[in-house]
């Protein structure tokens, strides 16, 4: 098979305080900044973070409007089309739930089903991030 290779890059997340955005997903996640720079045809303050190969963009963009309410409930957000949240993976997503209970997360649900465990935390925005437990992929990229 000839093409391209590709990989996933990073998600964006639209936050009302960049600083603050920072703190939590470093407090929360583990994330740290890994670099800050402006877009004046936005015009918003960005920051990446990272945590591993793991990346966010974070976006502050004066006069954004607030995240609604049915987007911050994932049975609800569907409802929209659009991007719904981030999605990460990790082989224990109950003993997860708890460590980001303890560090202040909003837990949304941890749900543990036939077909899947998971759960939802909202960030300080009320954006949504996921957690699926499963084990952790090395070295995964797609193809065209």
């Amino acid at each position: 098979m000839s093409g391209f290779s590709y990989g996933f890059h990073h998600g964006g997340i639209s936050v009302p305080d960049l600083d603050a955005a920072i703190e939590w997903y470093g407090r929360v996640l583990g994330f740290s900044l890994e670099r800050r720079f402006p877009i004046p045809t936005i015009p918003a303050e960005v920051a990446m973070i990272a945590n591993g190969d793991l990346r966010i963009e974070l976006f502050e963009v004066p006069g954004a409007a607030p995240l609604p309410d049915d987007r911050r409930i994932p049975d609800r957000d569907v409802h929209t089309h659009g991007v719904k949240h981030v999605a990460f993976v990790a082989p224990d997503v109950v003993a997860l739930t708890e460590e980001l209970k303890a560090r202040g997360a909003d837990i949304v649900w941890l749900k543990v089903m036939p077909h899947a465990t998971a759960c939802f935390i909202r960030d300080l925005a009320g954006n949504l991030i996921e957690f699926v437990q499963g084990p952790v992929p090395t070295g995964e990229s797609g193809r065209l």
